[in-house]
C-alpha cells in the first residue's frame, strides 16, 4: 500500500529512524547494562523497564523502515493551479480564515493546521481552485462551507 509524503515528511521519518537507530538504541542499551550491573535481575525494575523500552523502540524502527519502503513523495504538478497535496491553502469559513496544510495520512497534526488529504476538509479541498465553495460534512453533523481564499 503506497502512503504519499510531502518531502518534509519523508525528511522528518528519516530522521525520527536515524535517532531511533542510533542515540535511542544506544541509550536502551547502556540502561540495560546499567540494570545488569545492578545484579538479580528477576526483581529488577529497572531491567524490566529497559527492556520494554527496547521492544517498544524496536518495533517503532521495523514500523519505520517499512513505512519508508512504501511511500510516495508527491510531487506538486506546477502546471496545475488546483489545490494538491504539499500546498497550504487559505480558506474562510463561518467569518473565520484559516489556514491548511494538505498533507498525507501519515503527516497529518489538526493541532498544526496540517490536514490529511483523506480527512474530511482535506478531500474536500483537493481538486478546488481560488474562489470555489466546498461544503464539508463535519463529525457533528453540521455541513460547513469552505470558500478558497488563496493556495500556496
Amino acid at each position: 500500500m503506497t502512503r504519499i509524503v510531502t518531502q518534509e515528511g519523508l525528511e522528518k521519518l528519516k530522521a525520527e529512524l536515524e535517532e531511533r537507530t542510533t542515540i535511542t538504541r544506544q541509550n536502551i542499551a547502556n540502561s540495560i547494562k546499567e540494570a545488569k550491573e545492578q545484579g538479580d535481575l528477576s526483581e529488577n525494575a529497572e531491567y524490566s523497564a529497559a527492556k520494554g523500552e527496547q521492544v517498544e523502540n524496536e518495533q517503532k524502527i521495523a514500523e519505520l523502515e517499512n513505512l519508508l519502503k512504501e511511500v510516495k513523495v508527491v510531487q506538486r504538478n506546477q502546471n496545475d493551479s488546483s489545490i494538491q497535496i504539499g500546498d497550504t491553502v487559505t480558506v474562510k469559513a463561518q467569518g473565520k480564515e484559516l489556514n491548511f496544510e494538505i498533507v498525507g495520512s501519515n503527516e497529518a497534526d489538526p493541532a498544526k493546521y496540517k490536514i490529511s488529504n483523506e480527512s474530511p476538509i482535506g478531500s474536500a479541498l483537493i481538486g478546488s481552485s481560488v474562489g470555489d465553495k466546498v461544503d464539508v460534512d463535519t463529525p457533528s453533523g453540521v455541513v460547513v462551507t469552505y470558500e478558497i481564499i488563496s493556495i500556496n
